[in-house]
């Protein structure tokens, strides 16, 4: 039914909305009343009809009037494109697209469970990202050769601050010859030192004794090791502490940093009042008056600062199997006075332990070397087997304790008397065992499990014959 035929809401025919009564109104054959919009008063009338409405409308939803509806280019090939995508609609729409594809939600107890994975994962990314990120960050820094150089930096873990040095005797000393068991003994407390000084980015500098120097037409055996600290000094000039170590020692727990073990606190690991433990019976401090107060301190300054000397004692006194000095101004005289051989030509008929008696004479006798000498527990850097210094029994502040996990034995005087491979091959053994991973732990435990399940039969067996 036309618009033109439909009777009127009005009184006298005519449409209440403007854009239903047009100017062609008459052409039906019935009149109605029609409303016009005059503008600027009433001059140059504006009539609204349908289609100016309609166009109007088209205009503010977003077609533009200068430009025809879904005519143009762009406008056909964007809805070309969008037809062509997935629309997610229910119903037969829906299973038309997901018809060929594979989906976690499809219904496979799989597919759940991975759907389900996959969303949990989602839900704590960030988690999963900082677990991933330290994981990483271990494997740098403990597993690749990065952790090395760090520890080594001076400004991070401060190892190129440290040298060990370590007296081979790799050619063997004055009118001393080499057997395998001397070689198998330097060649394990040589890879024990790498492996050491590798781990934690020291320094590590092997020195020939077997080359000797000569001072006042004499063969100095054993008192190359003062000018060897000398030589090292000037070939590490940036260095600090430097570590002696003699061929029969052996570093029992390589987990150990000498700056955990001695040198983050070394006002409480050392102690400067050899009173403390004095087996040479050294009256300590001075009693001369007319020395400064440092001299007649029994703790000298009381600084850890002015420490450059660090020394263990044993039953019989000063032990230089193991030991620290430090780079300084009074080590450099210290050095000068130790190694003067005009001391040497006289005392060294006297002196039993060479540049060891060397060292005390010159700490009972000299105020200005107590007042940079410290001295650190036996066991600290220089555990001795029960065979060394056991006159008396076994003594818990010397001999090796293996349930207080002690950093270094010293098989100190075990070539008189006692068996030095022996002692030395035990005691890596036991270090092996003691730093084992919990991989290797778990290895050995299988295999002790088995043995023993085989010993049972055999056991069996030799009751029954």
């Amino acid at each position: 039914m036309s618009l033109s035929r439909s009777p009127s809401p009005n009184k006298g025919g005519g449409w209440s909305s403007p854009g239903l009564t047009t100017r062609f109104d008459n052409l039906s054959g019935r009149s109605s009343p029609r409303k016009t919009y005059q503008l600027n008063g009433g001059i140059g009338s504006n009539d609204v009809t349908w289609a100016t409405a309609k166009a109007r409308s088209d205009g503010v939803n977003g077609y533009p009037s200068f430009s025809t509806k879904n005519n143009g280019f762009f406008s056909r090939h964007a809805r070309q494109i969008s037809k062509s995508l997935p629309s997610f609609v229910k119903g037969a729409e829906k299973e038309k697209l997901g018809r060929g594809r594979w989906y976690p939600n499809s219904g496979s107890r799989t597919g759940r469970i991975l759907g389900f994975l996959g969303r949990t994962i989602w839900r704590l990314r960030l988690r999963l990202l900082v677990v991933l990120s330290f994981i990483l960050a271990i494997v740098i820094f403990y597993v690749t050769p990065m952790h090395r150089a760090y520890r080594r930096a001076s400004v991070l873990g401060g190892g190129s601050k440290f040298v060990i040095i370590l007296a081979a005797n790799q050619g063997g000393g004055v009118m001393e010859w080499k057997g395998p068991r001397e070689w198998a003994i330097e060649r394990d407390s040589v890879k024990n030192k790498k492996k050491y000084a590798k781990k934690w980015g020291y320094n590590l500098e092997i020195v020939d004794m077997s080359t000797k120097k000569r001072y006042a037409h004499e063969w100095r055996e054993s008192w190359e090791k003062v000018d060897t600290i000398r030589n090292c000094m000037r070939k590490y000039p940036k260095a600090q502490w430097f570590w002696w170590l003699d061929l029969n020692t052996f570093v029992m727990e390589p987990s150990y940093s000498l700056q955990k073990q001695v040198f983050n606190d070394l006002s409480s690991n050392t102690y400067r009042d050899i009173n403390s433990y004095n087996p040479l019976e050294i009256t300590h401090p001075f009693n001369n008056t007319q020395l400064d107060p440092e001299s007649l301190s029994a703790d000298g300054d009381g600084k850890a600062s002015s420490i450059d000397l660090i020394i263990p004692q044993d039953c019989a006194g000063f032990n230089l199997g193991s030991f620290f000095i430090r780079r300084s101004t009074w080590t450099d005289r210290l050095l000068d006075v130790w190694w003067d051989p005009v001391g040497y030509e006289q005392k060294h008929m006297e002196w039993e332990h060479k540049e060891q008696d060397a060292l005390e004479h010159l700490y009972i006798n000299q105020p200005w070397i107590r007042t940079h000498t410290a001295f650190i527990p036996q066991r600290k850097i220089n555990s001795f087997p029960k065979g060394a210094c056991g006159e008396n029994g076994e003594d818990p502040r010397i001999h090796y304790k293996e349930a207080d996990r002690d950093f270094v034995v010293n098989m100190a005087g075990c070539e008189w008397g006692r068996d030095c491979w022996g002692e030395m091959y035990n005691f890596r053994e036991l270090s092996n065992k003691l730093n084992r991973t919990p991989w290797e732990k778990f290895k050995d435990g299988i295999s002790d499990r088995i043995k023993a399940m085989r010993a049972k039969p055999a056991e069996k067996t030799d009751d029954k014959s």
